[in-house]
């Protein structure tokens, strides 16, 4: 007799009792938590709760996933404006109201925490968030969460994704956050956060994306954020950050945008930062900026958007700008430059705007000189 059958159905009963094949069974705990949760909230147009039923929670429950081995939580996501079917069938935004209750705390093993875009979610992020030390993504954009960041939010040391922006939080950013060494994107933007960005930011050498603008933070920027070599996006606009641009960002090698716009920045534009070959978007308008601006453009510079508008700036425009791969917004406004505006490219396709409050500019597209 052939062993062939015999092995085949050895696979077929490998395969049927895996854990990968079952679909897991959360404990009676992890669903209590999860009920309690739901009821600290309020989602009345597209019923995402009502699926929140049954005494299994890895099956069937909007937004939970479950570990397929043991059937603890470790996923919940759930957001208000995306491409889910649930929001897409009803044809509108969701909106939520009520708290986060700390009875998600009791999920100890969460991986992803995600509860974002809901207008209307209140009150303090519970300070017991910071005990789910497996968390890697906290996402809670887009509430109206008030209070300040747990101020031990370092010990969340796997997280990878942090994202409180566009809230109501206040207070200062917790320096414990530079311990997160793995995280690779934060994003504070939009909130009522004052005091200094922590000094030693520059400990954070995965982040990619710092995103902090429109807040009241204050003081200058932390020289260590040159140590950030793989930071792509830095946005700070908006804030009452003093003191000068640092010149050692000119060495951040894959830094692509630069957003210091609408602060009380001073001193001079440095060289090297103008310099940077990957730089692409620099935006440092409205601040009190003096100075020429460095003839130090070539072949190599290509900005899609520079604007040094409403600064102190002073002397001529740049005549190594005609040398730049290439220049696509230039907004050189409401400072005391003065002379005659170099011609052909990038300043050919320019209008007056770009130039216009200028204490003596002269030639296309103003007035001949």
């Amino acid at each position: 007799m052939s062993r062939l059958p015999f092995l085949f159905v050895l696979l077929l009963l490998a395969v049927d009792l895996s854990p990968a094949a079952a679909v897991p069974f959360c404990p009676p705990s992890d669903r209590a938590a999860l009920l309690e949760f739901k009821a600290g909230l309020s989602e009345p147009y597209l019923g995402v709760f009502k699926t929140w039923t049954g005494n299994n929670c890895c099956q069937g429950w909007h937004g939970v996933s479950c570990d397929p081995f043991n059937g603890r939580v470790a996923d919940i996501s759930l957001r208000g404006e995306s491409e889910d079917p649930i929001i897409l069938r009803a044809g509108r935004p969701g909106f939520m109201t009520g708290l986060l209750s700390p009875s998600i705390c009791r999920l100890d093993r969460l991986s992803n925490l995600i509860i974002a875009d809901w207008k209307n979610v209140t009150g303090e992020i519970p300070r017991c968030i910071t005990s789910l030390s497996f968390l890697r993504v906290l996402d809670l954009v887009g509430n109206r969460l008030s209070g300040q960041i747990p101020w031990d939010l370092g010990k969340l040391s796997h997280l990878t994704v942090l994202n409180f922006a566009d809230n109501e939080l206040s207070g200062q950013i917790p320096p414990s956050i530079t311990n997160i060494a793995g995280l690779m994107h934060l994003d504070f933007s939009r909130n009522r956060l004052s005091g200094p960005i922590p000094q030693q930011i520059g400990n954070m050498r995965m982040l990619s994306r710092l995103l902090l603008r429109r807040n009241y933070l204050s003081g200058e920027i932390p020289t260590s954020v040159v140590n950030l070599d793989r930071l792509a996006d830095l946005d700070l606009m908006s804030n009452l950050l003093t003191g000068s641009i640092p010149w050692q960002i000119g060495k951040m090698s894959v830094l692509s945008s630069l957003h210091l716009s609408d602060n009380h920045i001073s001193g001079q534009i440095p060289s090297d930062v103008l310099r940077m070959e990957g730089l692409s978007i620099l935006n440092v308008s409205h601040n009190w900026i003096a100075g020429n601006i460095p003839d130090v453009f070539g072949p190599r510079s290509y900005f899609t958007a520079l604007d040094l508008s409403y600064n102190s700036l002073t002397g001529p425009v740049p005549r190594s700008l005609t040398s730049a791969a290439f220049i696509g917004h230039l907004d050189l406004s409401h400072n005391h430059l003065c002379g005659h505006i170099p011609q052909g490219s990038p300043f050919d396709h320019l209008e007056a705007p770009s130039f216009a409050f200028n204490d003596c500019l002269c030639g296309s597209p103003l007035h001949p000189c």
